[in-house]
């Protein structure tokens, strides 16, 4: 789950990390009046997403006239970034802030080594760009620090990052604590990536985050109500947002062909199998083991809302979930919603396959069945192109 950068900054200042002052408009209202007692500001634009100054998103504005321009222009644009899509997102709101005159900038962030499976800090004297870029080019100016999630963070490691970005005295004790308070907060949060981008250090020697993006594990949630609480529905897919409130785990995406999976693994393998075949999936979506006949109806309720879907996919492997429930799930849902036009390709395998096959056969449903996932696959992907 992602949170707007104000949200961020707002938790940096939970944790001690430093931060300016900045407030939120929704529209112009009160927009005048705040630039005016900050005087010469920044205008974000506040989406989920990357690359936002590229896009036209970030503006400075030396005068009031000019904070009153950028807001306008910024609030209500269609944002694109190389992170949005090509219809870009649309800016909802906008953070103004101080423009600070800024000496030198940094990058400071936190994130899981999959390797090792601990958190490790990064950082590099290379702030303001895309950490991508500066690994390509030039990966000497990268600095990790692993951190034993058993031991913690401890002073020595706020020495070695700011040690790293090439601090002394008074600036190297403030960045260090910045690191160690920002692994509290990391793991306190349930964070998967904690990043700082730039940490500055301004011309009169002051320290400040002006830049952040917070990302938590959605799996934690359950135990960060108040984080829960900061979620942005009109910043995601209003899909995937429906799908959460029933406990399903859906994703949309471009293509044509929808899938209703139970289980993330054969989820994934038959996105790659629609697409070994000439296809392009429409979503990813997995039922999970629960998987109930009320479920499966809203699963495929779901599906069908997608203006992009041609046909429809049902790969089942019985395990935990029972392959006759999801058969009277996807009967219910086509008797319930009624004058479905797309194809739809069912396999079912594993417990009570044979039971759910032959309550399929005895509906009056239009469907193809088969028995591997290469040959339902290669079935929908030929109906949809017929």
């Amino acid at each position: 789950m992602l949170i707007h950068e104000y949200q961020a900054r707002d938790l940096f200042r939970e944790y001690g990390i430093p931060v300016t002052e900045g407030k939120v408009f929704e529209s112009l209202e009160g927009v005048e009046e705040y630039a005016t007692e900050l005087g010469q500001c920044v205008v974000k634009a506040q989406v989920h997403a990357g690359g936002r100054g590229k896009g036209g998103g970030v503006k400075f504005a030396p005068t009031v006239e000019k904070a009153i321009e950028h807001a306008t222009n910024i609030l209500g644009m269609q944002l694109i970034t190389h992170q949005t899509t090509a219809e870009g997102c649309k800016v909802n709101k906008i953070l103004l802030c101080p423009g600070l005159d800024i000496a030198k900038e940094y990058y400071l962030a936190l994130t899981i080594d999959r390797a090792t499976q601990c958190p490790f800090i990064i950082a590099s004297t290379e702030g303001g760009m895309d950490i991508e870029e500066v690994a390509e080019s030039t990966p000497e100016k990268i600095t990790k620090i692993k951190v034993d999630p058993s031991a913690g963070c401890w002073a020595y490691h706020g020495r070695k990052v700011a040690d790293a970005l090439g601090f002394e005295g008074k600036q190297a004790r403030i960045v260090a604590a910045v690191a160690q308070n920002l692994y509290k907060m990391f793991m306190e949060k349930d964070c998967s990536i904690v990043e700082i981008n730039p940490l500055v250090v301004t011309e009169d020697n002051e320290i400040y985050a002006i830049d952040g993006k917070v990302n938590f594990d959605s799996n934690a949630l359950y135990r960060q109500k108040d984080i829960v609480e900061l979620r942005d529905p009109l910043e995601e897919e209003p899909l995937e947002v429906e799908a959460s409130e029933h406990d399903l785990a859906y994703i949309k995406l471009d293509g044509n062909v929808a899938c209703m999976v139970n289980g993330a693994g054969l989820a994934m393998a038959t996105m790659d199998m629609i697409q070994i075949s000439g296809g392009s999936p429409a979503n990813f979506l997995d039922v999970g083991g629960t998987a109930t006949p009320a479920r499966v109806e809203q699963a495929f309720r779901i599906l069908l809302k997608d203006p992009n879907v041609e046909g429809i996919l049902i790969n089942v492997f019985g395990g935990i979930v029972r392959c006759d429930l999801v058969a009277e799930g996807v009967i219910e849902a086509v008797k319930n919603i009624g004058n479905i036009e797309q194809p739809i390709v069912i396999r079912l395998s594993g417990t009570n396959s044979t039971e759910g096959k032959k309550l399929l056969a005895e509906s009056d449903l239009t469907f193809e069945t088969a028995d591997s996932l290469n040959e339902a696959a290669a079935k929908i992907v030929a109906a949809v192109k017929k």
